[in-house]
């Protein structure tokens, strides 16, 4: 029993060594001369530079109620039965390119799509719109027509979506929020509400 405890206990000390050994080692890896930038030499391209990293990237929310959208046959709308895709935003993400005061954020948008009752393969095409506000001012603003394959024979599908010029100035960058979600544009007017 005694041994046994004995090599348990040796064998913790080595991975405690080999931990710290390691982080020793790529502690060392660290730039800590202030250089700015470096270059990827497989691609030629600058890789992030210390400034980049340092700087503030303001979120990308999705906004209430535009997370989902539906397509119907014509003359369906809103009937269940007659119902051609769902489509779905499950997740967002930005990143931010600084040059002074002007931002360029590259926003993404990752969702699926349920086909319906009546579905058909082919292109689905989803409105989603891209805007950047710093308080009630509009920075940037563009709606995409986005047209996502849905394969016949599948339930289900994953898309992604991508807007790399989302580019603006703003002074006060703590006040910038970007949003994303589908955008139908004016509610259509009903016989009811005319």
């Amino acid at each position: 029993m005694f041994q046994l405890f004995q090599s348990a206990t040796a064998l913790r000390r080595t991975a405690i060594l080999c931990s710290l050994g390691a982080m020793g080692a790529l502690s060392a890896c660290q730039n800590t001369s202030g250089a700015q930038t470096a270059t990827d030499t497989t691609s030629g391209k600058p890789k992030v530079s210390q400034t980049e990293l340092r700087a503030f990237c303001p979120p990308v929310v999705l906004r209430e109620g535009t997370s989902f959208f539906n397509s119907y046959a014509k003359g369906g709308e809103g009937d269940g039965t007659k119902l051609r895709y769902q489509v779905s935003i499950n997740d967002v993400t930005r990143s931010c390119v600084h040059n002074g005061d002007q931002v360029t954020m590259t926003i993404a948008v990752a969702g699926r799509v349920v086909p319906g009752p009546v579905r058909a393969a082919g292109a689905a095409t989803v409105p989603i719109r891209v805007a950047v506000t710093a308080d009630d001012q509009v920075l940037y603003s563009q709606l995409f027509q986005h047209a996502i394959e849905v394969p016949g024979g599948v339930s289900a599908t994953q898309f992604t979506f991508t807007d790399p010029n989302a580019t603006f100035t703003a002074p006060d960058i703590a006040r910038v929020k970007a949003f994303v979600g589908f955008d139908e544009g004016e509610p259509k007017k009903t016989a009811a509400a005319e």
